[in-house]
């Protein structure tokens, strides 16, 4: 093993993996541009936020691997230091994840109802962002990497209270989408199609974060906390537009099919918004509208939302 393997690698593996999820992020984005989804302005709002963030912080990614592995070659004194490129991967960091769980936590409020359980959930997230920022600036004032163990317990609530919203609305979701279920296969394989994608979009963040702080905690000399911490901003960007742009999917498949096998159409209205972790999934409207079925179950109301009145 080289003598750097451990601190100067693990930064660069965090900056290649950012700069592939970044791609993505740009990829997604001029998807969700160029289908013009009709989109309340907040919404519309929350992804340029997003992009431009994840755009700076990539490019600060690039700065920090040329400054150190180009301007700082052969100095290794560098690695004991704690520059800017720091504070701004954790500030980054903890801005995507408060960003994208309040639009999530927007979402649980409008199919719940429970204030309570909002507020519970809103609680833990601006907690896991003020500790974000915290740390970010002592970090910062402090110079020496050799004093971040002194912000341990910043680091942990920041990243732990992030997990755990991560995870309940995770598990909210599944919960409301399993008890939404119609009878009808071609609902029900919709619904199925979100519950995978809520596990797998959910769990992606919780490990990436719970990794960044396993590693900072039992890997205190090395910088193998990095590998996670540069891409986790990219992770909750990109599943939130990836999210947002599988309309388009089941756009195309209400006109490759129709649902002449889900019983005598209806007249009434039925507007149905599904969620996926971290953010929701509005099916468009001429793909449900006047599509309902006569005793069709109400639980499918409770997913019920209208962006444009609420926005």
């Amino acid at each position: 093993m080289g003598k750097y393997d451990t601190d100067v690698g693990p930064i660069l593996l965090g900056i290649f993996l950012n700069t592939y999820l970044y791609g993505l992020v740009t990829n997604q984005y001029m998807n969700y541009v160029n289908y013009k989804f009709n989109d309340p302005a907040w919404i519309r709002a929350i992804v340029i936020i997003l992009f431009v963030l994840d755009t700076t912080h990539s490019a600060v990614g690039i700065y920090a691997a040329w400054d150190l592995c180009v301007t700082n070659f052969n100095n290794p004194n560098v690695l004991g230091t704690v520059n800017w490129t720091i504070p701004f991967t954790a500030i980054a960091m903890a801005t995507s994840g408060v960003v994208t769980q309040t639009f999530l936590i927007h979402r649980v409020f409008k199919l719940t109802k429970n204030k309570w359980l909002v507020v519970f959930l809103a609680t833990l997230s601006i907690g896991g962002y003020v500790c974000g920022w915290i740390a970010a600036v002592k970090g910062g004032i402090m110079k020496e990497v050799g004093k971040l163990r002194q912000i341990l317990l910043l680091f942990i609530g920041w990243l732990a209270l992030f997990c755990i919203v991560d995870l309940l609305i995770t598990a909210i979701l599944i919960f409301v989408l399993v008890h939404s279920k119609t009878g009808f296969p071609r609902t029900d394989t919709i619904i199925d199609r979100l519950i995978r994608g809520a596990i797998q979009t959910g769990l992606f963040a919780a490990v990436f974060a719970m990794s960044d702080l396993f590693c900072y905690i039992f890997a205190p000399h090395t910088s193998f906390y990095m590998m996670f911490a540069y891409p986790l901003g990219r992770i909750y960007t990109n599943t939130l537009l990836d999210t947002l742009n599988t309309r388009m999917v089941f756009h195309r498949m209400d006109q490759q099919s129709s649902f002449g096998e889900m019983g005598r159409r209806q007249t009434c209205p039925f507007h149905m918004q599904t969620y996926i972790h971290p953010t929701c999934l509005e099916l468009p409207p001429d793909m449900l509208h006047n599509k309902c079925v006569a005793g069709a179950p109400r639980t499918v109301e409770s997913l019920q939302l209208d962006d444009k009145s609420n926005g």
